[in-house]
């Protein structure tokens, strides 16, 4: 492993040649990370004018995001082990460049197929670019105060790069259409591409094979799985679509245990779970990741629809959180190396499930100001909060050829959890929303005139939003038991996290 000397960046620590400064590398990873990360959120401003663009129902339109978030997560793992076996650096320029061809390509989609398609194909370059970012992180910068310095740079951006995704989105959607949220990311993959062979250097391969049972039986699990929620919420429950895909997602799921458990070269070394404080990091990030990621869905949508904001001002109504995630980001990888860790990510998802909470209580005549700032700033602190430890814990103790798929399965844990967490409350916004129509309906005296039937709706609407932020909010409470179990309490000694080796 290359690591480079504290006091002179630009020569490798062994006195060797000269090496690009780490700081262009650092500069090369987190922009390509930002792109990758903000691409799950970019698209949410311009949503409903994909859906009338296109015609997407209001179930279906959240298919543009899982169709995204479901092959990124469902192909994160294999995207580290293609790092480790064939150079991250090599792997990093491929998924960058795919993920900037594919945007461009659904930029032009015509139909719904077209679009669903290439952010699928989006979704698979970002697996192959974002744990090879990662992992040489860890491998360009030595375990220290270098390490957790770019960790909290990753971290920021990975934490900001929804809120900027959705500043991004209403600039451009409002600008010109709903069709350069995706343009955008091709001139810049492209940039970035053409630059990592100048400022980044692991180019090294281990050697084996890929597990490709794995691959398939974990994708096509996550797939059936997530498909059967999000049918759940138009269809019922005991809908036979429904079911199947229930059905069939359970057998998959526990054939990739069985898999990784027997195959000699695992997508997902079993080994990655023995220490208890790592495998606390990837719940907590799941369960972070299941309660966070609904909120950008729903509150662009109440932005537009209830307050009347344009694209572009809804956009700008999560800068706040840009800022505040960002800010304590950089708060807490100065306070890793003081605080025990545990405390740090138990705070931020207590203050992550309170603003969540604080959101299940907006109604029709909530405003900005009041009803929607407080509680995206508790979140945007918890968020800010919760990433630089749960990132350095996440690597810390790794043997080398480990580094990608450690590094992939924090953020395996991150998408999952968001898809999951998206067709979940959006299964529990359907239903509340429902039965809140009918009851509304049925306490009418007579056939509700056009302008009342469409206060109804907006009423309906709201209340669903409602019931997924609470449910949210129990997802975060979760994920603030799942730390206080798993995670170890001690604190972090000589600046690193004590987290090799946990019983």
């Amino acid at each position: 492993m290359t690591t480079f000397s504290p006091d002179r960046p630009d020569v490798d620590a062994g006195g060797g040649r000269r090496r690009p400064h780490p700081g262009l590398a650092l500069g090369v990873i987190a922009s390509a990370q930002l792109m990758v990360v903000l691409d799950a959120t970019i698209v949410n401003i311009a949503l409903p004018h994909i859906r009338d663009a296109l015609h997407f129902s209001q179930t279906s339109l959240a298919w543009v995001l899982n169709a995204y978030t479901l092959t990124f997560g469902g192909l994160l793992l294999l995207g580290g082990r293609m790092g480790d076996l064939f150079g991250r650096r090599r792997m990093f320029i491929t998924g960058v460049l795919l993920f900037a061809l594919a945007s461009l390509a659904g930029g032009f989609a015509q139909d719904q197929t077209m679009l669903l398609a290439m952010r699928a194909l989006q979704g698979i370059g970002g697996a192959i670019a974002s744990p090879t970012a990662l992992a040489l992180i860890t491998t360009t910068f030595a375990e220290g105060p270098a390490r957790n310095k770019a960790f909290g740079v990753y971290a920021a951006v990975s934490g900001a790069g929804a809120a900027i995704g959705l500043i991004l989105g209403g600039v451009l959607t409002d600008a010109l259409s709903w069709r350069w949220v995706l343009f955008v990311n091709a001139p810049i993959g492209i940039a970035l591409a053409v630059a990592a062979p100048f400022v980044t250097d692991d180019n090294a391969r281990s050697t084996g094979r890929l597990d490709i049972a794995g691959a398939l039986t974990s994708t096509l699990g996550m797939a059936s799985l997530v498909y059967g929620l999000i049918h759940a919420a138009s269809d019922g429950w005991s809908d036979a679509v429904t079911v199947v895909a229930l059905a069939v997602a359970v057998p998959l799921l526990v054939a990739f245990v069985v898999v990784e458990a027997r195959t000699p070269q695992p997508l997902m070394p079993l080994r990655l779970f023995r220490d208890r404080t790592r495998v606390g990091t990837y719940v907590v990030m799941l369960i972070v990741g299941a309660a966070v990621f609904a909120m950008f869905f729903f509150l662009t949508q109440f932005v537009q629809e209830v307050l009347g904001f344009s694209p572009l001002k809804a956009g700008f109504a999560f800068l706040p959180v840009s800022a505040v995630i960002v800010v304590m980001a950089q708060v807490a990888s100065r306070l890793v190396t003081k605080l025990a860790p545990r405390n740090l990510i138990a705070s931020g998802t207590l203050l992550a499930g309170g603003g969540l909470w604080l959101l299940s209580h907006l109604s029709v005549h909530s405003t900005y100001a009041t009803g929607i700032v407080p509680p995206m700033l508790m979140i945007a602190a918890g968020m800010g909060l919760i990433f630089v430890p749960i990132t350095l814990g996440a690597v810390a103790g790794v043997a080398p050829e480990d580094s990608g798929i450690a590094s992939a399965m924090l953020n395996v844990g991150q998408q999952v959890g968001g898809t999951l967490g998206l067709s979940a409350l959006i299964t529990v916004f359907g239903s509340a929303f429902d039965h809140r129509l009918h009851s509304l309906l049925a306490g009418l005296s007579g056939p509700p005139t056009q302008q009342a039937k469409l206060a109804l709706l907006q009423q309906a609407t709201v209340h669903g939003w409602d019931s997924a932020f609470r449910v949210g909010a129990y997802f975060a409470l979760a994920g603030f038991v799942a730390t206080l179990v798993l995670i170890r309490a001690e604190s972090p000694r000589g600046g690193q996290l004590p987290m090799a080796g946990a019983a």
